[in-house]
């Protein structure tokens, strides 16, 4: 009786599948290959960095700067594109709508991003999902300033004064909606202040009424208060950052006059379409880290009341979102609507 092993029908077949697997495994490097090839290689082209604002405010220049000191370090031309229009809802929605490959970014802005959502009935676009923050470029410190002639000159005066008004007190801002007015809002929230809110089609207007005397208070980014401040035409009641102003290092801030965790910056930022590939997110960021410990350009941020912030794009993410939040909460209980 002669013994046979009978040979299971899916021998051959195991015996070949190393053969299989490898050939699969180059098929997938192949197709792999052109994407991490064309990620490692950014960029090849020129890129686009939409602006949602006309040319020449802070926000613009700040933008222009960057592009300008990114075009160096990446070796290829980053183009300020201005798109405004709906206070920078249109040049927005058009970056979430754009291919996510790095060739078309946003200059983002705290007012855009973070108060636009919820001052508005529809933006077209949702800041968490359809945006990828690449990094903080800085934050604008935002100050209080009155009229010399105005009799109260602290915080405390200004509050206590605000309250024995029938009427309240007057204080102008760039618009509806802008960082300055949510400010206002909320000192008005943690105080108990007496605040009547003037919105003015720009921070010039409302400066220029205040120099005048015809408002005695203003809330407006620190950058165009600082050489009316020095020359002794506005008088500086405070500053709503963390720390002092480094430009204006003799004004107090309002956690100093007692308004505990009155931290408000307005900020501007690097961001691409969601779905861009870490690598170029990365990529990105270390440039513009590079960029902003610049002494030079620090300086020139400086220039326009913008302190640097280099930092991860996950903190930028985190700083977002929790703006998002608290001037949110800001808006539903001051009604803040767009015009």
């Amino acid at each position: 009786m002669s013994h046979h092993t009978t040979r299971s029908p899916l021998a051959p077949k195991r015996r070949h599948l190393p053969a299989a697997l490898l050939a699969l495994s180059a098929a997938c490097l192949g197709l792999m290959a052109p994407t991490s090839h064309a990620q490692s290689n950014y960029p090849t082209k020129p890129i686009r960095l939409i602006v949602p604002f006309t040319p020449g405010g802070v926000t613009d220049t700040s933008g222009r700067l960057i592009a300008e000191q990114l075009s160096k370090r990446l070796g290829q031309q980053v183009v300020v594109d201005n798109k405004p229009g709906a206070s920078g809802n249109i040049g927005t929605q058009m970056v979430t709508a754009a291919e996510p490959d790095g060739y078309t970014l946003l200059l983002g802005f705290d007012g855009t991003l973070v108060i636009n959502p919820h001052v508005f009935a529809k933006v077209g676009y949702d800041t968490v999902k359809d945006l990828a923050p690449i990094g903080k470029i800085g934050d604008a410190v935002l100050i209080l300033v009155s009229h010399p002639g105005f009799q109260a000159k602290t915080l405390k005066d200004v509050i206590a004064l605000s309250k024995s008004q029938p009427g309240g007190l007057s204080y102008g801002t760039s618009g509806t909606g802008g960082t300055p007015h949510i400010a206002g809002e909320l000192l008005k929230m943690r105080t108990g202040a007496n605040l009547v809110h003037i919105p003015y089609k720009g921070g010039g207007q409302a400066m220029t009424d205040v120099l005048g005397g015809n408002i005695p208070l203003v809330y407006t980014a620190i950058a165009g208060a600082i050489p009316h401040v020095k020359s002794g035409k506005l008088h500086a009641v405070a500053v709503s950052s963390a720390q002092r102003a480094p430009s204006l290092p003799e004004v107090p801030t309002f956690i100093e006059n007692g308004v505990a965790d009155f931290d408000i910056n307005s900020w501007v930022g690097l961001l691409g379409p969601a779905k861009m590939p870490k690598a170029i997110v990365d990529k990105l960021n270390a440039e513009l880290n590079v960029v902003l410990q610049d002494p030079e350009v620090r300086e020139r941020l400086s220039g326009m009341g913008i302190t640097a912030t280099p930092g991860s794009s996950e903190k930028f993410g985190e700083d977002i979102k929790r703006d998002l939040a608290r001037f949110g909460t800001v808006v539903k209980a001051a009604n803040i609507k767009a015009d």
